[in-house]
């Protein structure tokens, strides 16, 4: 079998009681796929990507600005973002997040 699979994403990451953790679970030359895990009350500062992303929050419910929107992020929150486009988190408790970073689709 030539497929990666991972029967639970919330086992793949600790989350640590202060900080932020991230793991590389899958890369190829258009996706790269990375897990987060966030403390409560820890942030990703504003920042843009080069590529489309989509975060897709297993765990925990975080606060997540996009542009000039922000939402409430919650399991099951799934949000694609376009390049470019300015994004921060700050986790209200402890979060999980799965990130996929489509390379080579601008």
């Amino acid at each position: 079998m030539n497929a990666t699979m991972f029967l639970d994403l919330a086992e793949q990451v600790t989350i640590p009681e202060d900080g932020t953790i991230s793991r590389t679970l899958y890369q190829d030359t258009g996706l790269k796929v990375v897990v987060f895990g966030f403390a409560a009350g820890q942030e990703l500062s504003e920042h843009t990507s080069s590529s489309p992303a989509i975060m897709h929050f297993i765990q925990g419910e975080a606060q997540v600005t996009l542009g000039t929107d922000r939402i409430d992020a919650r399991p099951n929150t799934w949000v694609h973002m376009p390049a470019h486009l300015p994004h921060s988190i700050h986790a209200k408790t402890p979060v999980i997040m799965l990130l996929l970073l489509l390379k080579g689709s601008q």
